[in-house]
């Protein structure tokens, strides 16, 4: 699966759990991090939960390991490593806070087809 396909898959499961405002950047000419950044944000610390666990277990499914999952236990602001595609899951409040869209604001964004 390219990194493409894993943002749609990422951004498909974010949707299952009702994720609201889902926006997808292309990080390939800006940053080494990963290729995409998927961002996204749940209205209570429960739903943000909810998504996370959604992504690990829709790319689990299609033999994807997930690198890493940080910020599980506050529901704040949760960040799931999928290698070349990377998941920020905020709470509503918090992602009003970071607006990582105008801070990465040169990157292009991606359709999605959720």
């Amino acid at each position: 699966m390219n990194s493409h396909e894993l943002l749609q898959l990422a951004a498909k499961a974010c949707d299952d759990k009702r994720a609201e405002e889902l926006v997808a950047l292309d990080m390939r000419e800006l940053s080494l991090i990963a290729d995409y950044f998927l961002i996204c944000h749940g209205t209570n610390e429960r739903q943000v939960d909810a998504i996370s666990k959604g992504i690990k277990e829709a790319v689990e499914e299609q033999g994807i390991e997930v690198k890493k999952i940080e910020g599980k236990d506050e529901a704040r602001w949760v960040l799931v490593d999928l290698d070349d595609v990377v998941v920020h899951i905020f709470h509503k409040e918090e992602r009003s806070y970071y607006n990582l869209e105008k801070l990465w604001g040169d990157a292009d964004q991606v359709a999605l087809t959720v």
